[in-house]
């Protein structure tokens, strides 16, 4: 696929994510509604929480990851250079306009994109990564940021993060409902076994839906940034170097981050875990390939 292809593949899984969002949110709603006696007042419910909830996050999403990483945004003459940079590249990258560029004060080497739109969009990085990174590792890095932003990574991996928050938080909600609305009384065994076995089986699966969405964002965005980074530098070897600096990092925990916003990021933002059960459901693909198919460039 070329990358104009991919874009458009980009925009089409946007409203699919869009499409499962309501899905699941009507889907819990009625579960909701069946555990208070009123499976239509809890669908009608949900569906206004879930429309708000998702309006909210598109259009105040990225300001929310900022706030919630701790990010703040850099001013000159602090940070000049990582300005003046990432103006350059996104001209480069024929953005309409440069991404507002935020720092976290954390030794972590490690960065990230957010937004709705290229021209709603930042970029962010850590000071561990502007203290470790010399100038062309650097502009690697930021190129790999901005392809994010051009080819629409942004809006997919926001509305997967949304997706996942509201998945966890009304499945929690519905498991505490269920516990604390008097079941017993209120419906007969076999009724209350049901939505029982429901609540159980959502709060349990949860975590697991949102992995598999993380994983519906295909590990193939981070090879098209790091491609597409590559062709805006014109030097595969800046990236690959700061992608074995990132490796390498002896703390790769960035501390405000959380299992909702990991796949923003360059590289996972927790400490390295050795299970295979755990890399199996990664959010980012092995960092060794993606070195590997860079020096191939």
């Amino acid at each position: 696929m070329s990358f104009y292809d991919e874009i458009s593949a980009n925009k089409r899984r946007t409203i699919l994510l869009v499409f499962l969002f309501l899905v699941l949110v009507t889907f819990l709603g009625y579960v909701l509604g069946v555990v208070y006696g009123n499976q239509y007042f809890g669908l009608i419910l949900a569906l206004i929480v879930g429309v708000l909830y998702f309006l909210f996050s598109y259009y105040a999403g990225s300001s929310t990851i900022l706030a919630m990483t701790r990010a703040k945004e850099a001013t000159k003459p602090e940070y000049t250079h990582l300005i003046n940079t990432v103006e350059g590249l996104a001209i480069a990258a024929g953005l309409p306009k440069p991404p507002k560029v935020y720092v976290i004060n954390d030794t972590a080497l490690n960065a990230f994109a957010t937004g709705r739109s290229p021209e709603h969009a930042a970029i962010t990085v850590t000071t561990g990564l502007l203290e470790k990174m010399n100038k062309l590792e650097l502009e690697g890095v930021l190129a790999h940021e901005m392809s994010h932003i051009k080819n629409y990574d942004i809006r997919v991996m926001m509305l997967a993060a949304v997706l996942v928050g509201i998945t966890v938080l009304l499945s929690d909600f519905l498991l505490r409902s269920f516990w604390y609305s008097g079941h017993g009384d209120r419906r007969d065994k076999g009724g209350g076994a049901l939505i029982l076995v429901f609540a159980l089986a959502l709060a349990i699966l949860a975590p697991l839906i949102g992995e598999l969405i993380k994983l519906a964002i295909s590990r193939k965005r981070e090879f098209l940034a790091d491609a597409s980074g590559a062709q805006l530098t014109r030097y595969p070897q800046g990236l690959a170097d700061a992608l074995k600096k990132i490796k390498n990092d002896p703390d790769p925990l960035v501390d405000y981050a959380n299992k909702a916003t990991a796949h923003l990021f360059i590289s996972s933002p927790f400490r390295k875990s050795k299970m295979t059960f755990q890399n199996l459901f990664s959010t980012h693909p092995d960092i060794n390939v993606r070195i590997k198919k860079l020096e191939e460039m």
